[in-house]
């Protein structure tokens, strides 16, 4: 938890009381907790939180129900969810609404792992753009988390996928996702991409860099679609609406929380997701772990961007 927002230095473990539950809510002991971007951005000041100083953050996880004001969800059942708050912790309240259940095969690990990320791969490839075999997708940071997803996803659904990244040891976990070309994101990447598609461009290009997003117009061909969904290397230039109507291109926003309305949604989305891996159409690298206690470490890691692996906290 912190106080204060700054870098990894204003986290703090420490106790507080164990939450109260209300009707229709269940209470987590949580196993594995999964720590994203998003929780680095609050923690600096940048992103929406909950609550008041001390602020705990975290939305995706995965534990077992030890009291529950539902009848729908039984004491002893394993949960995980993917937009819960104040997940850092050994305790979570989770409306029975935002609970999904684990699979019977799925451990807690896997559970805490794939929800975020996933189910955001799984809207921009059906939801954002429903993606089509034999076109071709762009994908920037497609060694992170959501990127390796996508690829997978992409791929299943018969795309050919060029796949960027700004880290050179990274094309191999790129290749590793399936796709049919690493790009490293230096000062040519645009002339090898039109390179590969022969100068005609890409279909579909999922932008979550945000300072990048007019480059990826240049790369789309006429009557493609641009997906801008996150903002890793600054906020974007303002687009032209003429730009848009002069070259038939498409601009779609995306935003994971526009798609979790209702625990139908959430829950046919991730056993969707489920299956897929069940399936062996989506592999999930083994995530790197550390203790709930060694948060501050934690959040060194996964900004160092040494890993292409999940980063789990566990209580």
């Amino acid at each position: 938890m912190f106080s204060e927002f700054g870098n990894s230095d204003v986290l703090v473990y420490g106790d507080l009381p164990k939450p109260d539950i209300k009707e229709g809510e269940v209470l987590l002991k949580m196993e594995a907790i999964g720590l994203n971007y998003a929780d680095i951005y609050r923690r600096k000041g940048n992103y929406h939180l909950k609550g008041e100083p001390p602020f705990i953050a975290g939305y995706e996880g995965s534990g077992v129900v030890v009291e529950s004001k539902t009848k729908n969800i039984q004491i002893g059942e394993r949960i995980a969810f993917a937009d819960v708050p104040y997940a850092n912790a050994a305790y979570v309240v989770v409306p029975e609404t935002h609970a999904i259940p684990i699979p019977e095969h799925t451990d807690f690990t896997l559970g805490a792992s794939v929800l975020l990320q996933g189910l955001t791969a799984q809207y921009l490839a059906e939801d954002s753009h429903k993606v089509k075999a034999g076109e071709v997708v762009l994908i920037h940071a497609a060694s992170g988390g959501v990127g390796q997803i996508l690829t997978q996803i992409c791929k299943a659904k018969g795309a050919i996928v060029i796949g960027l990244t700004r880290n050179n040891s990274k094309l191999e976990t790129i290749k590793g996702c399936k796709a049919d070309y690493a790009v490293l994101l230096d000062d040519n990447w645009k002339e090898k991409v039109l390179e590969i598609t022969q100068q005609r461009g890409v279909d579909i290009v999922y932008d979550s860099v945000g300072s990048t997003l007019m480059d990826s117009f240049e790369v789309t061909k006429e009557r493609g679609h641009v997906v801008f969904y996150g903002m890793s290397g600054g906020d974007p230039v303002h687009v032209d609406p003429r730009m848009l109507m002069d070259t038939s291109k498409t601009l779609t926003g995306g935003d994971l929380w526009s798609y979790l309305t209702s625990k139908e949604e959430r829950r046919t989305r991730a056993q969707r997701l489920f299956d897929w891996i069940a399936e062996g159409k989506v592999k999930i690298k083994t995530p790197v772990q550390f203790k709930l206690e060694e948060g501050k470490k934690a959040h060194d890691f996964l900004e160092s961007g040494k890993s292409s692996s999940k980063v789990l906290l566990i209580p």
